[in-house]
């Protein structure tokens, strides 16, 4: 499966953003796919649609797609700050792999513990859906998310009926 970018690239993005990476490629290839599934998990915000439809692995390029402020991107391009955004996540996933998608379980979160005569209870889970459950336990990684902002559909006005 394709990943954004390429190891040169991310060599590059590390170094100059000060990173040191110590991997070999075979892992940094495996960080960079990894760094591109978290990327299209925004997939759903972002404008437009898969230029090759959904047989296309990635979520970019994208036909019909255009920035936050209205420039249209062409049909043909990665945008380099999505590109720069899978290479964050697979800086932080080299550096601890799957942390940017840790598996929850709702069932298994623990209330209350007793060891000895020492009883702790925790605050319940506000989530009430499986979506919820995920969602609260996702990191949010503001660079990733500074990065992308400018790609994500803008949030269309409610209209009220009377």
């Amino acid at each position: 499966m394709p990943s954004y970018g390429d190891n040169p690239g991310f060599t590059a993005y590390a170094a100059a953003a000060g990173y040191i990476v110590t991997a070999t490629d075979a892992e940094i290839t495996a960080a960079r796919q990894r760094g591109s599934l978290v990327v299209d998990r925004y997939e759903p915000h972002f404008p437009g649609s898969r230029t090759a439809g959904y047989a296309q692995e990635r979520a970019w390029p994208r036909a019909g797609a255009q920035t936050h402020s209205g420039e249209t991107i062409p049909d043909n391009i990665i945008p380099e700050a999505i590109i720069s955004a899978s290479y964050e996540a697979a800086f932080l996933e080299l550096n601890d792999p799957g942390s940017l998608s840790p598996v929850v379980t709702a069932s298994s979160i623990v209330r209350r513990e007793q060891v000895g005569s020492l009883s702790v209870e925790y605050a319940a889970p506000t989530a009430s859906t499986p979506e919820e459950t995920a969602a609260s336990a996702t990191p949010v990684v503001t660079t990733i998310e500074g990065l992308l902002w400018p790609f994500l559909c803008r949030p269309l006005p409610a209209i009220a009926v009377v």
